[in-house]
């Protein structure tokens, strides 16, 4: 196949920027041999891949593919219009079959060449550290910073005892892959990257064997779910990611921060978190028994890590009394163990890890039902915490430690005694997420059976205050015994019961937190209170010493929410009681920040600058709470893949929020295809970890405390107005846009494919209001126009500068001042440029013929063309960068390599979709031109990365 092109000069001024000339020329270290591994990497797959569909499809089928490769790279690199056109006569005259051939072969080249740069990532950063240099966003970069701006190691310390640092996993219906193709290209991914230290031709030949084979199978695996993906599924996706990456890789990153702390003690900072199996909004599947599940499985899987790595440990400490003394608490633990073995008399250690994991065996029993791999000795007493184990892993450390055998804590034991304060018996914390409206439907229904109040909905908001209050300090309960309530009601009162079991089960770090979104008022909060208080979840009254175990944590999405975000949390805390119960609660106040309805609300610019300013009220509103009640805010960044949906580098995107908004404490969303992208790879996995931690501790200690310049905060707010109200203007008031988007992008495809157990949409209707903003952000990005990343910026710097020469100059100069000095413009910027770089109005320009209204759609393509250019000059005119992606040059050889082999799939898109809604019903064909869509959608999710 498929082989890679060899990196090339690519034509490309950047003012103004066109919509045939897109991607960034290469800089000159593009050809240096530093880039050489990449090449050949991406070539070998390209050509195993040829060959494997050379044999499997025949010779015919590898003649065209290669034919359609070789006319999109002359068109893509070489600019031969000429080849454009006869690659457009050729795949619009395909068969089904063949159609259907192509897309499945530039599909997974796409995952291949992913594979081959997330190896490079890895063997530069390898090669960086070998020369003694270290990359931006690594924890060593990071601690040299610290060290240079005189942070001692203690502060450091500190600083980390009080930090909570927590990627949060989310479902999201953009994930398309099987865990099937996941686990084949996990094993593509360690061949690829045992490649460099194999030096005999007879190692290589069996690595290349043996990577055919992996490819094969790839091939002969479906790489689409016939059936809808379910919540259980969902659950094991992402405890895939534990085994893969986290449950290893977050205990070597401690590793790193206490080599760089030496003789400081290190706090459990960084714990995971998730949502899948508990988030409700919207997703009708999800229920008290996939909380159950998802706990269960989450305990399982810790469990089982432990169990294996205890086994193991057993095995590496053969240590002889006879030979090397024991602790006097070490032979006590030795001699508690079941393990009477004659051959083991003289092994304290392998003894006492004996009676360990017999422990551990019947813990596992009793919180999962189900049985240990192994038994040595039968179940012992289950632990009743994970401290107890700890416990008793530390008695051998401090022997260890004390007897001369220091060297063998570090292997397995550190990372076990680790692995256990971060996962606990719970693995990650799982987040319960339900809509306010949903709680004021259960809320009325109560009120209205115990016949305290026929109508709450009805009532205003000072009402339902008042109400609320005084019920939170009544100590009966709102149900009524032998009452039949509604199933909803039922379902949702039962949500609340199963995290009271699973926190006494499991711990109370099982679920802590519960996020209540569209947030509008302060009665939302008061609902979720007093669902706790019915349900077991908050113990006492108000007005005396109640304690509440969840976080009520408020989502603010919208633009009007993140305007009211200050104001309500400073009236829910002005409320008699809420500030003492929410410290005696821990003092630990969660507030999430929707990235994708405000984008979908308000645009781009007005998304991130409505963000900001809610930070910067929020921390303004909390600091006397923390004063006088140690009440610690902690922001919760609802971020998803897509530059629309707050994604972009989580190093950058950490270090541009605004001065004192992190303060050591962060939780953020990972989402959609962005969670392979990020830790299908360990090393790749354990790099975006310690960005994450490096970032966090960077904002807390070296960013700067002052407050943007005036001017600055002006010049946003002037360009947040003009850029809302010409995304607006576009999406929600020019007539007919809601039927360009629903012909012109594959939006109705979408929603028929098995990728997620969430509706695409919250009502049954055409309305945006109502689509989710993760379908409606993946549609864009699938026709290359990628709209929710870029709309409206280039009409607001324009409306900005004027008309007026003097005035033009003079505030461009404000804006380029901005960029140079400002990181939440230049972060903007940054994510700007990625966004138009990864777009393409010649590939979008296709799309626009799927809309049967010609006149239309070239009405509102024009409108959007026009934003696009204005938007590409702008971006131009204020960074003074002559060709795209300039500052970002690994992305720039990224597009160069990957785009020549995604043009097609999405020609192959178009040509698919025009077949698929001409379709007449019953015909045979219907179902593979329904499949090739649906793969073309795969492919250029995996093309594109970061597209959830």
């Amino acid at each position: 196949m498929p082989r890679a092109a060899a990196p090339a000069k690519t034509p490309s001024a950047r003012t103004p920027r066109t919509a045939s000339s897109k991607v960034a020329k290469p800089s000159a270290s593009d050809a240096t041999e530093k880039n050489k591994p990449l090449v050949e990497d991406i070539r070998l797959l390209g050509r195993i891949l040829g060959d494997v569909i050379r044999e499997q499809e025949g010779r015919p089928a590898f003649d065209l593919i290669e034919r359609v490769r070789q006319l999109s790279v002359a068109y893509r690199i070489k600019k031969d219009a000429s080849a454009g056109r006869v690659l457009d006569r050729l795949l619009k005259n395909l068969s089904a079959d063949q159609t259907v051939s192509v897309i499945r072969a530039f599909s997974y080249f796409s995952h291949l060449a992913n594979i081959a740069e997330d190896r490079h990532h890895v063997r530069r950063r390898m090669h960086h550290e070998a020369a003694g240099t270290h990359q931006e966003g690594s924890l060593a970069h990071c601690f040299e910073k610290l060290a240079r701006a005189d942070h001692r190691a203690a502060d450091i310390a500190g600083t980390l005892a009080k930090a909570y640092i927590s990627p949060v996993l989310t479902a999201h219906p953009t994930e398309v892959q099987r865990k099937s193709i996941l686990d084949a290209e996990r094993a593509i991914a360690e061949l690829i990257s045992q490649r460099d230290e194999l030096r005999a031709d007879s190692e290589r030949r069996l690595n290349e064997a043996l990577l055919t084979a992996r490819v094969t199978q790839l091939w002969q695996t479906r790489m689409l779910r016939y059936a809808k993906l379910t919540v259980a599924d969902e659950i094991e996706n992402a405890l895939s990611y534990y085994h893969a990456t986290f449950l290893r890789q977050i205990p070597r990153m401690y590793a790193e921060v206490e080599e760089a702390l030496p003789g400081h003690e290190v706090a459990a900072f960084f714990r995971m978190g998730n949502w899948i199996g508990g988030d409700r909004d919207g997703n009708p599947n999800v229920s008290a028994e996939t909380l159950r599940l998802a706990l269960s499985r989450q305990s399982e899987t810790a469990l089982r890590h432990y169990l294996t790595e205890v086994h193991t440990l057993g095995a590496e400490l053969s240590i002889s009394q006879m030979l090397a003394p024991v602790s006097v608490e070490m032979i006590a633990l030795a001699d508690s163990s079941p393990d009477k073995s004659p051959h083991r008399e003289d092994e304290p250690y392998r003894r006492a890890l004996t009676g360990i994991y017999a422990r551990l065996a019947a813990t596992l029993h009793e919180l999962t039902g189900t049985e240990a791999l192994r038994h040595a000795v039968a179940p012992q007493s289950p632990y009743l915490a994970p401290e107890e184990f700890l416990a008793d892993l530390r008695v051998i450390e401090r022997s260890l430690r004390s007897h001369h055998a220091g060297a063998l804590i570090g292997p397995r034991l550190a990372p076990l005694m680790r692995a256990v304060q971060v996962f606990g018996f719970h693995l990650a914390t799982v987040d319960l997420r339900q809509s306010s409206d949903q709680h004021e439907a259960v809320i009325g229904e109560l009120l209205r059976v115990a016949r305290i109040e026929p109508d709450y909905s009805a009532l205003d908001e000072t009402a339902r205050r008042e109400l609320l209050l005084r019920l939170l300090n009544e100590a009966r309960s709102l149900r009524v015994r032998g009452v039949e309530y509604s199933e909803w009601a039922q379902r949702e009162l039962a949500i609340f019961e199963a995290a009271v079991e699973g926190r006494r089960r499991y711990g109370k770090l099982a679920i802590r937190h519960y996020i209540i979104s569209h947030t509008e008022d302060v009665s939302d909060l008061l609902e979720v209170l007093l669902l706790q208080k019915e349900c077991g979840l908050m113990r006492g009254l108000l007005s005396e010493e109640a304690q509440a175990d969840l976080i009520v944590s408020p989502l603010f999405e919208t633009i009007g929410d993140l305007r009211n975000a200050g104001t309500i949390m400073q009236q829910f805390y002005a409320l008699p009681g809420i500030a003492a119960l929410v410290a005696r609660g821990g003092g630990e106040q969660d507030v999430m920040l929707g990235y994708s309805d405000s984008n979908k609300d308000g645009g781009f610019f007005t998304s991130n600058w409505e963000l900001y300013r809610a930070e910067i009220a929020l921390v303004e509103m909390f600091a006397p709470l923390e004063e006088q009640h140690g009440i610690r805010l902690r922001l919760f960044h609802g971020r998803g893949g897509t530059v629309g949906r707050g994604g972009g580098p989580s190093y950058q995107a950490i270090l541009a929020q605004p001065p004192g908004t992190v303060g050591g404490q962060i939780r953020l969303t990972e989402q959609g295809e962005v969670i392979n992208s990020k830790y299908a790879n360990p090393e790749i996995g354990r790099r975006n970890l310690e960005t994450l931690v490096a970032a966090t501790l960077e904002a807390t200690l070296l960013h700067p405390t002052k407050a943007a310049p005036k001017a600055f905060l002006e010049a946003a707010e002037q360009l947040s107005q003009g850029s809302m109200a010409a995304y607006r203007a576009l999406v929600y008031e020019t007539p007919g846009f809601t039927d360009y988007f629903f012909s012109a992008t594959p939006i109705r495809e979408i929603a028929e494919l098995n990728i997620g157990s969430r509706p695409a949409s919250r009502k049954a209707s055409r309305a945006i209001e109502d689509l989710r903003a993760i379908p409606w952000g993946f549609s864009w990005g699938q026709c290359r126009v990628a709209l929710p990343g870029w709309c409206g910026f280039g009409s607001a710097v324009e409306q900005f500068l004027g008309e007026d020469k003097k005035q033009r100059a003079t505030r461009l100069e404000l804006l380029q001042r901005m960029h140079r000095q400002w990181p939440f413009f230049r972060t903007l910027l940054s994510n700007l440029d990625m966004v138009l770089a990864k777009s393409d109005l010649r590939i979008a320009s296709r799309y626009v013929e799927l809309v049967e209204d010609k006149r239309l759609g070239k009405r509102i393509f024009a409108a959007i063309r026009a934003e696009w250019d204005l938007t590409c000059q702008a971006l131009a005119t204020i960074t003074g960068d002559e060709q795209p992606l300039q500052s970002n040059p690994s992305l720039a050889r990224s597009i160069e390599h990957r785009f020549p082999y995604l043009d097609p799939l999405n020609h192959l898109q178009v040509e698919l979709m025009r077949r698929y809604r001409k379709r007449r019903e019953g015909d045979p064909a219907n179902e593979r031109l329904q499949r090739g869509i649906h793969i073309s959608i795969n492919g250029v999710a995996a093309g594109l990365r970061n597209t959830g």
